[in-house]
């Protein structure tokens, strides 16, 4: 039985679009013993009606819903404790700032912010108001991960020399930040700052360290008008009731997915945004195929790719030292079946059925003048970022002890982010980027 009300943080959440229901629902079930959610805010009422259905379809009662106009009326009214950001990316900084001054510490989805000054913003109302902000970077929690640190920290392949990653996105996921409002960098960043950030937070974690220059390449490569040479371009701006979608393996069916469609298509009349548009549609600012050298403090170095079209999805680490290498290799799913390459990922697939994708992970540790040695890793699954998002919520919500260091702070936030800030710089002048020259941190 859970405790009485008062004894529970009390969680607000503003953005109720699909990246809240991880939050919602480990709230309302996995962890309404130390937390409950007390209200909603969204810019969309059908977006907020759709997750108190929800609840009531899990045995929990609605929570009152707030224009985003009203957020800090809300803070007052509902005497919220934490607020849970998971709005569009350009947003953060507003309802960090203003929660963390009514008194309240904040749980940000990643990034934390999309540009130097908002960032600037955050810490500064930290610093003002001495409250916490914790970012919400999931990969941190994966097992895999977790024991990449635990090795590097106990000096497994000795002083780290370099770092190779590389993060391999499907045609079914990579697509889709091509279809929503992701596909504007002013909005989110774009891959470097909205994806990677997970990624470039991982090494700033496992080498204890912080970048100091990052140099970068890249371009719109496969998406966007670049689907015209390439041979999959359709002529339609967004799927749903568009015939010329019919046979386009890269349209999102909005109407075969009942969630999706309580979120996004039955809640178009009051915003007008399309969660479903032409991948190949003219108007993409970001890149969909990006390189990135950067330097540490510690001098180490990483070469970095990201590339958002490919056949299978997972990534490779390679941590290279004074006394071995480190190997890390996941295998998130094998292949993208013709069925389901207009779905979205983990998504159920309708009618038949294509091969199931497979997945796999393998870490190794290749030390100097010995055979390599495969280490074991307990926990790992492909669902749920290999097993992180449920542990994660177990440390932000549910007060589980974190002798990893696993949550990150804003200044945590702040690093992977200008990595990617001086990555987007790099791309736009051809040159290096010092990170200072965009962000002065302590």
């Amino acid at each position: 039985m859970s405790p009485p009300a008062r004894d529970r943080v009390r969680h607000a959440l503003v953005g109720a679009g699909a990246r809240a229901e991880m939050f919602v629902r480990a709230l309302a079930l996995d962890h309404a013993d130390t937390a409950e959610l007390v209200a909603l805010a969204d810019v969309n009422q059908a977006r907020m009606d759709a997750h108190n259905r929800w609840l009531a379809a899990l045995g929990r009662p609605p929570v009152p819903t707030y224009a985003a106009a009203d957020f800090a009326a809300m803070l007052a009214a509902e005497r919220v404790d934490v607020v849970l950001v998971t709005s569009v990316d350009v947003t953060h900084d507003e309802y960090v700032v203003a929660a963390l001054r009514a008194g309240c510490d904040v749980i940000t989805e990643k990034p934390m912010t999309v540009d130097a000054p908002r960032c600037r913003r955050i810490l500064d109302a930290v610093a003002e108001t001495g409250r916490r902000v914790t970012v919400a970077f999931n990969y941190r929690y994966n097992p895999l991960h977790e024991q990449v640190r635990r090795l590097l920290a106990d000096g497994a392949v000795g002083e780290i020399g370099s770092v190779h990653f590389e993060w391999l996105l499907d045609v079914r996921h990579g697509a889709d930040y091509f279809r929503r409002w992701h596909r504007d960098k002013a909005v989110s960043g774009g891959l470097l700052v909205h994806k990677a950030s997970h990624h470039f937070d991982l090494v700033n974690w496992w080498l204890d360290a912080r970048p100091v220059e990052v140099h970068a390449a890249g371009r719109l490569f496969f998406y966007g008008e670049s689907g015209r040479r390439h041979g999959y371009a359709r002529d339609y701006d967004r799927a749903h009731g568009s015939p010329a979608a019919a046979d386009d393996p890269f349209a999102l069916r909005l109407a075969e997915h009942p969630r999706l469609r309580e979120l996004y298509l039955d809640a178009e009349a009051e915003d007008g945004y399309h969660r479903d548009r032409n991948v190949f549609a003219p108007g993409v600012t970001i890149e969909d195929d990006l390189a990135v050298l950067a330097r540490y403090s510690t001098g180490a170095t990483m070469t970095y790719h990201l590339t958002a079209y490919a056949p299978w999805e997972g990534y490779r680490v390679m941590v290279n030292g004074s006394r071995g290498r480190l190997e890390l290799e996941v295998t998130e799913s094998d292949h993208v079946s013709p069925a389901g390459a207009g779905a979205l990922k983990g998504a159920a697939l309708h009618g038949d059925q294509a091969a199931a994708e497979h997945g796999a992970a393998r870490l190794t540790l290749r030390p100097f003048w010995a055979p390599p040695v495969d280490v074991p890793v307990d926990g790992w699954t492909r669902q749920g970022h290999g097993g992180a998002d449920a542990r994660m919520t177990r440390v932000l919500l549910g007060g589980e002890p974190d002798p990893l260091g696993r949550a990150a702070t804003a200044y945590d936030g702040a690093l992977a982010l200008l990595t990617g800030l001086a990555a987007n710089r790099s791309l736009d002048t051809g040159a290096p980027v010092r990170v200072a020259d965009l962000l002065t941190l302590p």
